[in-house]
């Protein structure tokens, strides 16, 4: 077989530099204050807006080895947790220049790989002491003011500036003497509040000027607001685009103008500052998207309800769906009961003729085409199948199996069938004309809540339907925007199709962009499982730069023990000159990573000039840190008071009140993880081998000359 092979060690390290060339491309992503990107399609010439690392890497060119790679590790990550892809592109970057320095300076690879591997496990068990449970997140975050002295203590008492104000702190006490527990000093005193969220049917959106004077009412409203993974309260920060219709923000005006009693929406929460549980939990976690916010509010507010009986607080993905409608202004984004989806104007007629009525619904879990055979479906051996179904009558291929699904709707009185997977064209014009409702691409989870509600059963061929697979109390209407009118968007109309008890949510977002659709899906997704993680692990680090902060100082403290960092048996079986030699060296470079995180962050926030300037505002905090004797006591004191770096955007302008950021436990941890075992798995790699017809290429091309051929 020829292949061509190359040393991939030759000058720097061909991987790590193909990892830090590709993960350049989006430290943009992160902060708060993200720098979207235009993705164009040279084929069509349409462009896309994206702000997510998934939707970069589907758009670079990958047919690297270490592309492949860095692909499937951010697949793996989007896969698990739909967040932190962003801050695991960053990291990858970050440590392979960062190993690429400790190879400059002759640092043995084992002795990099056993070293940064041992420190980042230490730091993960460092960190933990940082995790504030969702009982006291919830707690807190809709408590009143706690006292400005409730956080003091002997060795370490941080002042107060003039930046932030001590009376907006979270209601954690530190004891240096145990640093590393996290008691909440008071509890929500929900004395005189009506504790349920209100369940009107009106727009979420339109609730937020409810929801800014529920937020004022929490606290001091002259402190600033904290950003997502921001670092720091920020209040001379304008807002871009501040007339663009596209881009803005809604106001408070704007939202009070849209209020009032429409059909099909739900509310967000009400003004009562103690019932904000999920709602709340949802603010802390959504990093200033303010749009997915107000949607997923809704999105709790309705579920939390729903489970008050069971007394389970958990967020039930299953249950919801989204719906991108183009040509509407994004203030008639909302969450309306039922499934939301978009159809042909033929399609919108047959629900004309509907009028209200309870429809006969059909599920069937497959394609409605004549070919489909389902997953696992045999075929006998040495057989070819000309025509499954010959015609007698000598008519055209098909007609005979169209003519008899279609009579098996009738016979069964059938009104609506939803189809998880594709239509036959010819049978949709069939059932049009038969005043039958054929809806296709519906997910599984979809059929499954109707057929709780309705009593159907899916079925994967029509030929299996009996009388008991027929489900009832159906309905189908075309879907109405906020202020009460049908929508229609041209080729396409959207539709509601729901039944009585079903608790199936649809988020439906609006733009006026068609390169904004993707944008706000990924968007709302991303927030919608940052709570479901929250809610799953039990527990959130505090944001704004907290967690890595503590890591840069403890591995400052790792760097100056004498002893060894860990346990792991290669590091124990370096020679002790090499440990003495090395240890601090690739423990530094360990650390640059966050340092770098950080000072990018607090670019991209316009709170630093340069990102020289930023690493010396970090620099700072850790001298801070480090004569405070606690570092993790400081850091929370420092979270308390609204922003660890104090930098960062307003997510949410107008409440007035500093809301409190949050991340992920596990999804952050384990991109940290993700992106140190990538880089040290390319590190480790001495040689690239290609084989097949890409040697040939290779061979005419400007890099031959660093490759051997057989």
């Amino acid at each position: 077989l020829p292949m061509a092979f190359r040393d991939v060690n030759a000058r720097r390290h061909i991987g790590l530099q193909q990892l830090s060339s590709l993960a350049s491309t989006g430290r943009t992503f992160l902060g708060p204050m993200k720098s979207h990107k235009f993705i164009v399609d040279e084929s069509t010439n349409q462009s896309t807006l994206i702000c997510s690392a998934v939707r970069l890497i589907e758009s670079l060119d990958l047919t690297s080895a270490a592309g492949q790679l860095l692909n499937e590790t951010i697949q793996a990550q989007n896969k698990e947790f739909r967040t932190g892809m962003s801050s695991l592109l960053f990291l990858i970057g970050a440590w392979s220049n960062a190993v690429m320095e400790c190879l400059e300076q002759n640092v043995p690879v084992p002795a990099i790989v056993s070293v940064m591997s041992e420190g980042l496990n230490s730091c993960c068990e460092r960190v933990q002491c940082l995790q504030i449970p969702i009982r006291d997140v919830k707690k807190d975050l809709c408590c009143s003011r706690v006292r400005p002295n409730a956080f003091e203590s002997k060795t370490c008492q941080v002042g107060c500036d003039g930046l932030t104000s001590p009376q907006n702190l979270l209601c954690f006490q530190r004891d240096i003497s145990a640093p590393e527990e996290v008691t909440p000093i008071n509890s929500c005193s929900c004395q005189g509040h009506d504790c349920n969220f209100n369940k009107r049917l009106v727009s979420p959106l339109a609730g937020f000027g409810s929801v800014a004077s529920h937020v004022k009412a929490v606290g001091d409203r002259s402190s600033s607001v904290l950003s997502g993974s921001g670092v720091i309260a920020s209040s001379c920060i304008t807002q871009k685009f501040t007339h663009s219709r596209h881009f803005s923000t809604l106001g408070k005006s704007h939202f009070s103008s849209q209020q009032g009693n429409f059909q099909g929406y739900l509310s967000g929460p009400s003004a009562d500052p103690c019932g904000c549980d999920l709602a709340h939990l949802a603010m802390a976690l959504s990093h200033g998207n303010q749009t997915s916010v107000k949607l997923l509010q809704s999105i709790a507010a309705y579920q939390q309800e729903r489970a008050e009986c069971s007394g389970s607080s958990q967020l039930n993905i299953a249950e919801i769906v989204t719906c991108c409608l183009l040509g509407l202004p994004e203030s008639y984004s909302c969450v309306s009961p039922g499934f939301v989806t978009l159809v042909s104007p033929e399609q919108a007629t047959v629900i004309k003729h509907f009028a209200d009525k309870p429809l006969r619904i059909l599920l069937l879990d497959g394609d409605l085409t004549e070919q489909y055979r389902h997953l696992g479906f045999n075929r006998p051996h040495n057989v070819r199948t000309i025509l499954e179904h010959p015609s007698p009558q000598g008519g055209r291929a098909g007609d005979v199996w169209l003519s008899r699904m279609l009579d098996i709707l009738m016979s069964f009185e059938v009104n609506l069938v939803l189809v998880k997977g594709n239509i036959c064209e010819n049978l949709m014009e069939r059932c049009i004309a038969s005043r039958i409702l054929v809806i296709g691409c519906v997910a599984r989870d979809v059929l499954r809540a109707f057929e709780e509600v309705t009593g159907a059963q899916a079925v994967t061929y029509l030929s299996q339907l009996n009388a008991s697979c027929i489900g009832n109390g159906a309905w189908a209407e075309l879907w109405k925007a906020s202020d009460g009118r049908a929508v229609g968007l041209g080729e396409l109309v959207p539709v509601r199709v729901s039944a009585a008890g079903i608790p199936l949510l649809t988020a439906v977002l609006t733009t006026a962009l068609p390169s904004k659709v993707q944008l706000l899906e990924d968007q709302f997704w991303t927030l919608l499982y940052r709570l479901h993680h929250a809610l799953k692990d039990g527990k959130v680090f505090p944001g704004g730069g907290a967690v890595e902060l503590l890591c840069l100082s403890h591995i400052q403290v790792l760097a100056e023990q004498p002893e060894r960092p860990g346990s792991d048996k290669a590091v124990r079986e370096l020679p002790g000159p090499w440990l003495a030699e090395y240890k601090s060296i690739v423990l530094q470079a360990l650390g640059s990573g966050w340092k770098r995180y950080l000072s990018v962050v607090l670019c991209n926030t316009a709170k630093a000039g340069s990102e020289l300037e930023a690493a010396a505002s970090v620099d700072l905090h850790l001298q801070k840190a480090a004569a405070c004797g606690s570092p993790s006591a400081y850091i929370l004191e420092e979270f308390r008071r609204a922003g660890v770096l104090r930098g960062g955007s307003d997510p949410f302008p107008d409440h007035g009140e500093a809301l409190k950021v949050c991340d992920n436990v596990a999804a952050k941890t384990e991109a940290w993880r993700r992106a140190l075992d990538l880089v040290l798995l390319v590190l480790q790699t001495d040689t690239e081998i290609i084989t097949g017809p890409q040697r040939n290429q290779l061979l005419n091309s400007h890099v031959s000359s660093e490759f051997k051929f057989l």
